[in-house]
C-alpha cells in the first residue's frame, strides 16, 4: 500500500520517548506480534511476570534523557518521505487511522474518536504501564492511552518471524495497536487481562478483534479524503497488500510461533490466537467495514467470522 505523495506528515503527531513510568502493568494486548517476548515465555510454558517486569521498575537515567521529546521525526515530511522511511510511514499510517476512525466511530457506535498518542522510540522507554524495552515488540498502553514503536520490530518481523517486508504488513501493525485504543475507549481491553489464556479466551479474541479492527481501516484508507484533501491518504490496494498483510498476521499466529520453537500445538496457552484465525479476523474487516462484524467476544465459532460469511 502506497502513500499519494502528496500528503503532508503533521510535525507534531507523534514524539520520540516516553513519560514518566507510573507503575502498573501492561495491558496483555500486544501488536501484530506485539509483545513478541511475551507470547513466546506464555507459548513455552514461562513466567509471564519475568517478561512484564520490564513494564515496571526505576526509571534508566538513560530513559530519562530519552523520554518526552517532542514531534515526529523531521525528516517525515510528505507522503513521498513515508514511502521511502519505515519512521514516516508509522506516523502518516497514524494519520490515515485518525482520519477513518474519526469519521467511522461515531458514525458506527456513538461514540467520539479520541486520538491515540504515538511514540516512537529506540531501545527502552518509560511509559503509563512501566519501562519497557525493544524486546516486547509494538505495544499500546491503556494507563496513558499511546501505542509505542520501536521501527527495528519490522525488520524483525520478516527475518525472525517470515512477514513480507511490503508496506502494508508493517501498517496492519500500527493498525492493529490503535485497534486496542479503539477497544479501550469502548471499555472491552480490560476483558484480556480477567481471561488471560486458551484458544477460547478473552485474550485471544482481544487480539482477533484488534486484527478485525485493522481490517476495517483497511476497508476506508484507500477511499476516505485525507482531511483538507481531495485524495485518500493512500493509493488503491491491490492484492499484493492483502497478502502482505496477511503475511504477517500468519507470521504471528499463536500456533506457528509453537511450532517455530519446536513444541506442539498447545491452544491453552495461547494469547493471540492461530495464524488463520487472525487473518481470516483482518479480513473480516475489512471485506466488511463494520465494527459489529469485529464483534469477537460474541462469536460462537472464532474460525468463521460473520464478516466472512
Amino acid at each position: 500500500m502506497t502513500f499519494n505523495e502528496g500528503m503532508q506528515i503533521d510535525p507534531g503527531r507523534a514524539s520520540s520517548g516516553g513519560g514518566p513510568g507510573m507503575g502498573g502493568k501492561l495491558a496483555l494486548g500486544g501488536g501484530a506480534g506485539g509483545l513478541i517476548l511475551l507470547v513466546i515465555t506464555l507459548l513455552l510454558g514461562g513466567d509471564p511476570d519475568s517478561v512484564l517486569g520490564s513494564f515496571t521498575g526505576a526509571q534508566t537515567e538513560q530513559q530519562a534523557g530519552r523520554a518526552g521529546t517532542a514531534g515526529t521525526p523531521a525528516h517525515c515530511k510528505t507522503g513521498a518521505d513515508a514511502n521511502e522511511y519505515v519512521d514516516c510511514r508509522v506516523v502518516l499510517t497514524a494519520q490515515s487511522l485518525d482520519a477513518v476512525w474519526a469519521q467511522e466511530l461515531p458514525r458506527q457506535t456513538g461514540q467520539r474518536y479520541v486520538e491515540p498518542e504515538l511514540v516512537l522510540f529506540s531501545g527502552a522507554v518509560a511509559t503509563g504501564c512501566g519501562n519497557a524495552t525493544s524486546d516486547v515488540g509494538p505495544f499500546y498502553c491503556p494507563a496513558d492511552q499511546t501505542a509505542y514503536f520501536d521501527t527495528s520490530f519490522f525488520q524483525q518481523l520478516v527475518d525472525q518471524f517470515g512477514a513480507s517486508a511490503g508496506p502494508l504488513a508493517q501498517e496492519y501493525v500500527v493498525a492493529h495497536e490503535i485497534g486496542h485504543h479503539i477497544q479501550n475507549q469502548l471499555g472491552d481491553i480490560g476483558r484480556a487481562q480477567r481471561d488471560p489464556r486458551g484458544a477460547e479466551s478473552g485474550a485471544v479474541r482481544t487480539e482477533l478483534q484488534a486484527d478485525c479492527y485493522a481490517g476495517l481501516w483497511a476497508h476506508f484508507a484507500d477511499e476516505q479524503n485525507a482531511p483538507g484533501s481531495d485524495q485518500p491518504f493512500l493509493q488503491p490496494l491491490s492484492d499484493n497488500d492483502i497478502r502482505d498483510a496477511l503475511s504477517a498476521a500468519n507470521a504471528v499466529g499463536d500456533d506457528r510461533i509453537q511450532r517455530a520453537a519446536g513444541r506442539g500445538v498447545n491452544p491453552e496457552s495461547w494469547t493471540h490466537g492461530s495464524s488463520e484465525q487472525r487473518q481470516k479476523w483482518f479480513l473480516a474487516g475489512y471485506r466488511s467495514g463494520s465494527v459489529r462484524s469485529c464483534d469477537t467476544y460474541s462469536a460462537t465459532d472464532l474460525d468463521n467470522p460473520p464478516g466472512l460469511r
